[in-house]
């Protein structure tokens, strides 16, 4: 049997979240697992399957696109026989509540955090797949604009800044992180004004400028985690504590 399975990743309140659901049907009834289910048929393509899916379990329609993330099928994964799942992922900002509907009597946004430890318990091998796509996210952070595009069209590099945070969770030094940002020519660009901050103080305003990459050399391998040695994560941070 062929499934299609998807990990829908946000920020809410400064903390990466991802998009479960409570399942209503046999097996793991009650417990929480990823939007997901079978093929209807056997001409339905499985990306238009992943669209449905989270369209009937969480009333999203509007999720942007989604990638491959890996192909699920090890034996004993479903205790309903050999069922082979393709994961998808979608990053995206700004994502509205989530609202259960056919096998699903729930849905929510959960912190990334917990769903990854031991803290939540999960139906079948999704927090595998979920933590295959937290570390896609991860670094894809990297090598793309993603973080400029959870902070609006205009931002301050504070809140840049938090997104990096949420989605690698590690504390970064602000100097540096402001440095390393400022050196990365055309990664953001000036907008000329400045903003307010909570404690009263201006902040000056960016928007994404057209280099897509922070900075090169320092894109970390997938296979590494964001606190690896190598990472940019990890070379902001013990620059800091240096400092």
């Amino acid at each position: 049997m062929l499934a299609a399975d998807l990990v829908i990743l946000t920020l809410r309140g400064s903390r990466l979240h991802v998009l479960l659901v409570e399942r209503g049907v046999e097996p793991y009834r009650g417990a929480l697992a990823l939007p997901g289910g079978f093929l209807r048929d056997q001409e339905e393509d499985i990306l238009a399957a992943a669209h449905r899916e989270l369209a009937e379990e969480a009333g999203l329609i509007d999720v942007p696109h989604l990638e491959p993330l890996g192909v699920y099928g090890e034996p004993g994964r479903d205790p309903r026989g050999r069922v082979v799942s393709v994961a998808y992922l979608a990053i995206a900002p700004r994502l509205p509540e989530p609202v259960a509907g056919t096998d699903a009597v729930g849905a929510c946004w959960t912190p990334a955090e917990q769903v990854m430890s031991s803290q939540l318990e999960l139906a079948f091998d999704h927090r595998r797949i979920v933590a295959d796509g937290v570390e896609r996210a991860r670094v894809k952070l990297e090598y793309s604009a993603l973080a400029a595009a959870f902070c609006g069209e205009t931002f301050t590099i504070s809140e840049l800044q938090q997104v990096y945070e949420a989605v690698w969770g590690v504390r970064l030094d602000p100097r540096n992180f402001y440095r390393k940002v400022q050196s990365a020519r055309g990664f953001i660009v000036d907008e000329g004004r400045t903003r307010r901050t909570e404690n009263g103080r201006p902040a000056r305003l960016f928007r994404a400028g057209p280099v897509q990459v922070l900075n090169p050399p320092m894109v970390r391998s997938a296979h590494t985690t964001p606190e690896g040695p190598d990472s940019l994560a990890a070379q902001i941070v013990s620059e800091g504590d240096r400092s």
